[in-house]
């Protein structure tokens, strides 16, 4: 019972005529706001043009001069009111508002499948630790920078596996990731075909408009039972853009061997592959032969591959012209009774 007599009476606080509260309003019709210094001006004007023309009593049953009483100044208390009246006429009229805007943003977001080689191949080291590590490192490193999207995770060498599906579970993902070491397959080679065959399984049934399959090997396809073209062809027909980035520098590369030892061996990238992979993909094709190299090819692909981010928003105007119009029509209903009082007639000076 007390909260609606508050909420009713709240027009009452004498906070509705803080500076800051004026401040705080928007105003629908804020020509009417010029015209509040006008209104006391005008009295003023009228006040001087009557004065000569006023009639006055002249009273000549004393002796000596008339002098001035605070008492004269009553007859203007009733113009006070009729002037405060008009002013909040006008600030209502003016219409103060507030507008609380709500700003939702959100995003449909990508579904990504890493595909990773972990190879014997992997263990060069013209990357530091070696190619593999780094793969990982900048990997992780893309997943930061990734927001609203499914992720997983497919490693290969002569064979192929998902060890993450699709999942917004980042903390999963970044788990597996690190995980993923040389030797975690037992039959090497580089099965291309089946690794992108098994990540176009796991996309085949997603309804995301944007599917992406980024590619990380560092030899040509010497293993599996799907030929890399075949896949490439595949993906295009699932809607599936691929990324192929060859890993590694062509020529005489140091490895280290169980022992400590460290030897050398010649390398060479199969780039012919990758790219028809990336083309028949709608995808690209990047090279990255140091792991800088590879940090900027994830930032250039993390630029490409955004989701598009939407915006709504939801306005809620209130008016307050009620609270200044209700004072109005108080302070006008305190001249009508003041017009009807002796301060009306009070005898001047």
């Amino acid at each position: 019972m007390l909260q609606p007599l508050k909420t009713l009476f709240n027009w009452i606080n004498p906070d509705w005529f803080r500076f800051s509260t004026f401040n705080s309003f928007e105003w629908a019709e804020p020509i009417f706001l010029y015209f509040i210094p006008a209104v006391p001006l005008l009295l003023i004007i009228r006040w001087l043009l009557a004065l000569d023309v006023r009639r006055k009593l002249e009273i000549a049953f004393f002796k000596g001069g008339i002098t001035w009483h605070w008492s004269s100044l009553l007859r203007f208390i009733p113009d006070i009111y009729l002037i405060a009246f008009v002013m909040l006429v006008l600030v209502a009229l003016a219409r103060p508002q507030r507008t609380d805007e709500l700003i939702t943003q959100y995003s449909e977001g990508i579904d990504i499948m890493l595909v990773l080689d972990t190879s014997g191949s992997m263990e060069l080291q013209d990357f530091k630790p070696n190619r593999l590590e780094a793969a990982k490192e900048v990997a992780l490193n893309f997943i930061n920078g990734r927001a609203q999207d499914r992720i997983g995770l497919v490693v290969f060498a002569g064979d192929a596996y998902s060890l993450t599906p699709l999942t917004s579970d980042y903390n999963l993902l970044r788990e597996n990731i690190k995980s993923v070491k040389l030797g975690l397959i037992s039959n090497d080679g580089t099965a291309i075909g089946s690794a992108l065959g098994v990540a176009i399984n796991r996309m085949r049934e997603s309804v995301t408009k944007s599917k992406v399959i980024i590619l990380i090997s560092d030899g040509e396809n010497t293993a599996g039972n799907i030929d890399p073209a075949t896949a490439a062809k595949l993906a295009f027909g699932f809607n599936i853009k691929i990324y192929s980035i060859g890993i590694g520098k062509d020529g005489i590369v140091p490895f280290q061997e169980e022992n400590g030892q460290v030897n050398y061996m010649q390398t060479r990238l199969d780039e012919t592959t990758l790219r028809e992979i990336a083309q028949t993909a709608t995808g690209a094709f990047y090279r990255a032969s140091d792991k800088n190299s590879l940090e900027l090819v994830f930032q250039r692909i993390n630029r490409l591959e955004k989701a598009e981010i939407k915006e709504s928003r939801f306005r809620n105007t209130q008016d307050y012209y009620q609270v200044y119009l209700k004072w109005a029509i108080l302070l006008f209903l305190i001249w009508l009774f003041l017009k009807s009082t002796f301060l009306a007639n009070a005898l001047e000076d």
